[in-house]
């Protein structure tokens, strides 16, 4: 049962309107003032409130004001003279739902009464509706979101796995990959790159030789300097790299570096013989690192070189191999670069 709060300073008034609409099967309680009417109404048991407007102390006006203050979905119908409209209309604007002119049809009291709980009913059904439907694409968006995390750990072993199936086949790249990815996560931060572009520098790193898969074993582990053709056979690791990667449409801002990241700022590089800017930025970044961390490491037909030497390599293929900035930058901000890839 739908509780009115009915106030009105005329006790006839009050009582005429509740007699009518407790038949109506409505609960109404009766206030002589807005004072009474409003401890009804913070008692949250009310669904409408009927409020004269001129009433002595309060009047209806600024009882409405702090009724809907408490309980926006309160509904309210005004009681006024038929010369206080004005000030009827200026009530629905603040929240009234309607108003009944005195002397009042009690069939049309009724009639807005009704009406105007019918409006509340609705409201309160669309709020419930709305944070139902919410509720639900929060839900939805948490299962998505966990998904997703499951779908990226599956993403990010596979990858684990293609590097690792490399590396098995050639003893002395272990854990080159994995060095190349941290060296050029390091670096793209010291340049400043977006975190979109530091991630994806970071799956390049660990990208950029699983194309060696292709390369033959007798090739991939000669103790000796490689002939022409066999040089030849291993340049073509880059692309292998490519056609392995572009089905999977997650990696598709890694096939730029991948692919060019031998490329040489002179030009002099593979596979397409790009040059200075025209090599993109991810592989100019993987070209330095890639160099500095293969020529530290040992190789089958060499031993490695001393960390101050690959320096001056590097310093001595700025703007010949490699682009001078990127270069300059990798050299001033090496050392904490080691004792990150280090830790």
């Amino acid at each position: 049962m739908e509780t009115i709060v009915i106030v009105d300073d005329e006790q006839s008034i009050r009582e005429i309107l509740a007699r009518r609409l407790r038949r109506e099967g409505y609960k109404c309680v009766t206030a002589e003032n807005a004072l009474r009417a409003l401890e009804e109404i913070r008692g949250d048991s009310a669904s409408l409130l009927l409020a004269d407007i001129r009433m002595p102390g309060m009047n209806g006006i600024e009882l409405l004001k702090q009724a809907k203050a408490h309980d926006p979905d309160l509904a309210v119908v005004m009681v006024t003279a038929v010369n206080e409209v004005e000030r009827a209309v200026a009530a629905m604007k603040l929240g009234a739902y309607d108003y009944i002119s005195k002397p009042f049809n009690l069939d049309d009291a009724v009639m807005s009464v009704r009406r105007a709980l019918e409006k509340r009913l609705l409201s309160l059904r669309n709020r419930e509706y709305q944070q139902g439907l919410e509720r639900k694409v929060r839900e939805r968006t948490q299962q998505l979101d966990q998904k997703n995390r499951e779908l990226q750990k599956l993403f990010l072993g596979t990858i684990r796995t293609l590097v690792h199936t490399v590396e098995a086949r050639d003893h002395y790249t272990m854990g080159h990959s994995q060095r190349i990815s941290q060296y050029a996560v390091a670096l793209a931060k010291q340049l400043h790159l977006p975190p979109r572009e530091v991630e994806n520098l970071r799956l390049a790193g660990l990208l950029h030789d699983i194309g060696k898969i292709g390369v033959k074993d007798s090739v991939l582990n000669k103790p000796g300097p490689l002939t022409v053709e066999e040089y030849e056979h291993v340049k073509t690791h880059p692309l292998t790299t490519v056609r392995i990667l572009v089905p999977i449409p997650e990696l598709k801002e890694v096939i730029l570096p991948v692919r060019h990241h031998h490329e040489r700022y002179d030009g002099g590089g593979y596979p397409d013989g790009l040059s200075g800017e025209e090599i993109p930025l991810g592989a100019r970044i993987l070209a330095v690192v890639d160099a500095y961390d293969a020529m530290t490491s040992h190789r089958p037909h060499r031993r490695a070189f001393r960390p101050s030497e690959a320096q001056q390599e590097v310093e001595r293929c700025m703007g010949s191999q490699f682009d001078p900035h990127i270069a300059k930058v990798f050299l001033d901000t090496l050392p904490p670069m080691k004792k990150r890839v280090a830790a």
